[in-house]
């Protein structure tokens, strides 16, 4: 009775489960002189098994683990010799016992633990926010807590990329892999992901990858690495109010064990603190930009009306000036400084738009081309500058204005890879009639490469450029450097849209 006890005690002292079934099957093959048994049940983790000795064959012993009412598994143990008597079946029933409360008591503890491992990933989020954290990284804080505590191999956040579409705009952990899975936009149809945003419930799938596979196959270019190993995935949106903000994907690789309805849950609880960060991140950043937008705003209003206006008048005079002076020479570089003053004009005209830009509405072609600028500045190491010419909104259709976006995102692409440049500036001009449209792109780097075709995305700018009846050419620049000239002939009514010819 003491040995009995004995075991009966070390399996109750085991809190993990693996380790209980290992010291529960093993104690019971040897107090019974069994051949070997297995222990199969339905764990924290999923389907757990452990064996001692050789695997029971026909005629084996088999009795429930249960507490209560509740089944957990199945004890087998093969008898040795003669088989088993009234002492024998006494002591197995009393192991199996103890082993259903010792694996209820087990799933009771890692559901705590797991609770707690959640709580603290809510609060590591909340400290990042009360230290001021920027709303990427706190999105990049939730996504690798939400991966860590779950057990997963990736976390990702997707957000809103247009209607219909979502965008993975931040993966965890870091790797190539997950550089190559950044960015990938997937539809809210026929996807897990945007069924959890469409209909705001968590949804859990096997073979993932798969399943993202069948719906990208007819898309342009390889599927990232990492997509292929995906396995079991939760996707749990991130709800604010009636507002989906996005969705919290966590998902396993090569692991083809699920995750569990209490994974479930306590991602959708997660979910529910982490959109509230989100939230404020956003009110946070909101507030920043208004007082930043003010700011601005009172800057171009002094260029405006106290600058721009005294150059003006100065540019007046200087031509009235030249008209009297008698040495025509001396009148024609008079002149040519009231010509240089309207260029310092349309200069502080457009600083003055990209102060203002960013406050004015999203339509606006000028602010998105603006913002195109902008993002390209940690690939190029610098900002470029822009300018602006003619009625850019007024004249450029919207099929021609996402070909210009486009076009000006990929030039600038080219010059951060290829050009090896230390600034770079771009002009955009709508002729007077608003017929035709022109991109310059200069920067003072290395020059085109030798060669056609040595040039990523040349061909791309081209086609578009050929779809409004234009052209592309890139060459060398007088004072060193690349020149890209695109240009593309505009409808003739403002607005008319068409395929071009």
């Amino acid at each position: 009775m003491p040995v009995i006890l004995a075991a009966v005690a070390g399996i109750a002292r085991e809190l993990e489960v693996p380790a209980l079934l290992d010291r529960a099957v093993k104690s019971a093959c040897e107090l019974v002189g069994a051949r070997g048994g297995r222990l199969e049940v339905t764990g924290p983790e999923g389907e757990v098994t452990a064996e001692y000795g050789r695997a029971p064959a026909a005629g084996a012993v088999e009795l429930p683990i249960r507490a209560g009412e509740q089944v957990f598994g199945t004890f087998t143990v093969e008898p040795g010799g003669v088989g088993f008597g009234r002492r024998e079946r006494e002591v197995l029933g009393a192991l199996a016992a103890a082993t259903g409360m010792a694996v209820e008591k087990a799933v009771l503890v890692d559901g705590l633990r797991r609770r707690e491992r959640w709580l603290e990933a809510s609060y590591d989020v909340t400290r990042a926010l009360l230290g001021a954290q920027d709303l990427r990284a706190t999105l990049r804080l939730i996504a690798e807590r939400a991966r860590v505590v779950a057990g997963g191999t990736g976390g990702a956040i997707a957000l809103p990329d247009g209607p219909g579409r979502l965008v993975f705009d931040v993966v965890e952990p870091p790797g190539e892999d997950s550089e190559r899975l950044t960015g990938l936009t997937v539809p809210t149809e026929g996807t897990a992901t945007g069924i959890a945003f469409t209909t705001r419930r968590p949804v859990v799938v096997r073979d993932y990858g798969e399943h993202v596979q069948n719906e990208q196959r007819d898309r342009a270019g390889p599927m990232p690495a990492m997509i292929k190993d995906l396995d079991s995935a939760i996707s749990v949106p991130l709800i604010v109010g009636e507002e989906t903000l996005g969705v919290l994907l966590v998902a396993k690789f090569r692991d083809k064990s699920p995750f569990t309805d209490s994974d479930v849950q306590l991602a959708e609880t997660f979910a529910g603190h982490a959109a509230l960060a989100v939230e404020f991140s956003r009110a946070q950043e909101a507030r920043q930009q208004l007082a930043v937008f003010e700011d601005r705003d009172r800057i171009a209003r002094d260029l405006h009306d106290l600058v721009i206006q005294r150059l003006f008048a100065t540019g007046l005079g200087l031509e009235g000036v030249s008209r009297l002076i008698a040495d025509p020479g001396v009148g024609a570089r008079v002149a040519g400084f009231a010509q240089d003053l309207d260029g310092t004009i349309r200069e502080i005209r457009n600083s003055i738009f990209s102060l203002q830009a960013p406050a004015q509405a999203q339509g606006s072609l000028r602010a998105e081309l603006l913002r195109v600028a902008v993002d390209a500045r940690d690939t190029l190491g610098f900002e470029p500058r822009v300018g602006f010419d003619g009625p850019l909104d007024a004249a450029v259709p919207d099929a021609v204005r996402s070909d210009l976006i486009a076009s000006l995102r990929e030039a600038l692409t080219n010059v951060a890879r290829h050009a090896g440049a230390s600034s770079c500036s771009v002009e955009v001009t709508v002729d007077g009639l608003g017929r035709r449209l022109s991109l310059v792109v200069r920067d003072d780097g290395t020059g085109p490469p030798e060669g056609e075709g040595r040039v990523s995305g040349l061909a791309n700018l081209a086609a578009r450029a050929a779809r409004w009846s234009g052209n592309c050419v890139l060459a060398a620049a007088e004072d060193g450097g690349s020149r890209l000239d695109w240009t593309a002939e505009l409808p003739a009514r403002a607005g008319e849209q068409g395929s071009g010819r």
